[in-house]
């Protein structure tokens, strides 16, 4: 029976790059562990049995680690080291052996019975994408112990060059196989924040992950691409589909070399408008990579991740010493630190789950009620801030108060300083962003008490539409071109220019070219992008004037669907950039 070709799936451009191979279907999923029933004699050689499987799995997690130290940064080890303080967690362990001295039942049921009811609490309480995905790290650790309760052995070398699908790869299955001629990844399951996405990127592995069922449409002998730049899959490609590919790519490759040069140049108009194209960063390992693309400084900082990785608020010491190595290392370019944008679940009482925890306690509203954690980290940024080169940025501001009342922590965070004659920037540029519709109104006013404003467009959409963009139910509706999109940007431009400040925004709406013509028609002073973005932004301001972009701007304006925005700016990018390979 002939095959069905050119099967498309869409999913989550997760590590960019094209490639076209046989595919490798990798199953690592224990979902039918059955209930045993032991008896009291038995009670003791289950146990052992566990223990040889934990000790077992704790040694493979440490040479996984060993392995990954040659391939990886320092802060993505942290994964691995997780995993085995798991895994000689004696509170978890006893209270597994507990229960199977209780209830005997076998190892492997009790296991999975506990590993599923830790990832229940995360995933009904966390609403952070970055969090989330973290409920199924713990996936890896409970598979890696059943298999050696039942003395598997999985595959780690793979001879020819192939495409791996899986449901979810795990962070040891991501790292293995890298030490194999592996072409790319591919998973039914996972977001841009999942390890297999961060750890893909930095192997520079493509990757393309949320394929939701990529794993039902495959067989031991499919051929595939794989477009880590569009998220797109082929199933079983034609050779016209391969041929088209393969021309894209080599266009890609010619368009990278030319674009590298354009990248060292200011980003300046035809028509001598001069704007600034700045990275979005996460760790200070990111810093070589956004210097190399040609980044005008840190637009956006984010300082939440040392929570995210230490699991609690680090003290004073720790974030002085690491944002003075991010300050020194950018120094003469500006870095804007953007101060702690954890969710409530971070520090809520453990009794106390939210109910939408995306209009709860979270941001500056967390900042201002716990002032110890606030004042540590605005004593560590007025420290690192010696060099003149370091902006202070609140997130998730609502009102006017919370921008006065930040202010207020600020300078008490001076004196303090002064008071121990430490040194610091006594000019320090103190910002928002806005993100929430009540900040957006109030744009002028805000930017009258401040120094300089950024506009997160991910949140500002989400919370202007009414649209979760994270569920997959109503994810379409989250359109950054729908016209009250649109205009809510201009006013908040225009009000702010008003009052005399220049403005940023460190959305994904700024990364995106086919926005870029728009975003210079309304005035945007600072485009803050992820790093590889930053020459394609960068070469865009360089072939265009405003004249025509603001004619651009007109025609946005009589439109009033998404859809035909979206197509427009699209046909008119392509137009002007035919080189330019877009996101579909």
């Amino acid at each position: 029976m002939k095959k069905k070709q050119d099967i498309l799936l869409k999913g989550i451009g997760a590590s960019p790059g094209i490639v076209i191979g046989n595919i490798f279907h990798y199953k690592d999923e224990y979902t039918n562990i059955k209930e045993i029933s032991i008896s009291e004699k038995d009670i003791e050689k289950e146990i052992e049995r566990l223990k040889t499987a934990l000790k077992k799995s704790e040694l493979e997690i440490t040479k996984i680690l060993q392995f990954a130290k040659e391939k990886l940064p320092e802060h993505q080890l942290r994964i691995f080291d997780a995993q085995i303080l798991m895994l000689q967690d004696e509170y978890f362990i006893n209270g597994i052996f507990m229960r199977i001295k209780s209830e005997l039942k076998n190892a492997e049921f009790i296991l999975t019975d506990e590993i599923r009811k830790y990832q229940e609490i995360l995933i009904k309480t966390v609403k952070d994408d970055y969090l989330r995905e973290r409920a199924f790290d713990v996936e890896d650790v409970k598979n890696r112990v059943i298999r050696n309760l039942n003395i598997q052995n999985l595959p780690s070398k793979i001879e020819s060059s192939v495409i791996i699908v899986a449901k979810r790869l795990s962070p040891a299955d991501t790292v293995i196989f890298s030490n194999n001629n592996i072409l790319g990844y591919a998973t039914d399951f996972g977001g841009y924040t999942s390890h297999t996405a961060i750890l893909s990127r930095s192997l520079n592995i493509p990757c393309v992950v949320g394929l939701k069922e990529i794993t039902e449409m495959i067989s031991d002998d499919s051929i595939m691409i794989l477009d880590g730049y569009g998220g797109n899959v082929i199933i079983n490609p034609s050779e016209e589909s391969i041929n088209e590919y393969k021309a894209k790519l080599e266009k890609h490759r010619k368009f990278e070399i030319s674009l590298m040069e354009t990248s060292k140049l200011p980003p300046i108009t035809i028509d001598k408008r001069e704007f600034s194209v700045v990275a979005n960063v996460e760790v200070p390992d990111e810093l070589d990579f956004a210097l190399s693309q040609g980044t005008d400084g840190i637009g956006l900082y984010r300082t939440e991740q040392m929570v995210i990785y230490k699991g609690s608020f680090p003290s004073e010491e720790e974030q002085y010493l690491a944002y003075r190595q991010v300050a020194d290392k950018m120094n003469p370019r500006p870095v804007t630190f953007r101060t702690f944008d954890v969710g409530g679940d971070k520090v809520l009482p453990s009794n106390y789950q939210e109910n939408n925890p995306f209009l709860g306690w979270r941001g500056i509203r967390i900042s201002l009620e716990k002032p110890e954690i606030f004042l540590n980290q605005l004593r560590a940024l007025l420290r690192a801030s010696v060099n003149g080169n370091v902006k202070i940025m609140f997130p998730m501001i609502s009102t006017l108060s919370e921008i006065k009342k930040a202010k207020e922590y600020v300078e008490l965070a001076k004196k303090q300083l002064d008071e121990k004659k430490i040194p610091f920037d006594k000019d320090i540029k103190v910002g928002v962003m806005i993100e929430v519709p009540s900040a957006a109104v109030l744009a002028n006013l805000i930017a009258k008490e401040v120094d300089f404003i950024s506009i997160g467009t991910n949140d500002l959409i989400q919370y202007l539409l009414a649209v979760d963009r994270g569920n997959v139910l109503v994810s379409h509706l989250f359109q950054e071109f729908d016209p009250s999109v649109i205009r809510t940007v201009k006013f908040i431009i225009d009000e702010a220019h008003k009052a005399g400040q220049k403005i940023s925004m460190c959305g994904e709406m700024a990364a995106n070219p086919i926005t870029t013509m728009l975003l210079i028609a309304l005035g945007l002073d600072e485009f803050s992008v992820v790093p590889s973005r930053i020459p394609e932004i960068k070469k865009i301001i360089q072939s265009v004037t405003v004249d025509e972009c603001k004619k651009v701007l007109e025609n946005v304006l009589s439109m009033d669907e998404a859809t035909t925005i979206k197509n427009y700016l699209e046909k008119s990018t392509k137009e002007k950039f035919p080189d330019f390979i877009l996101d579909d």
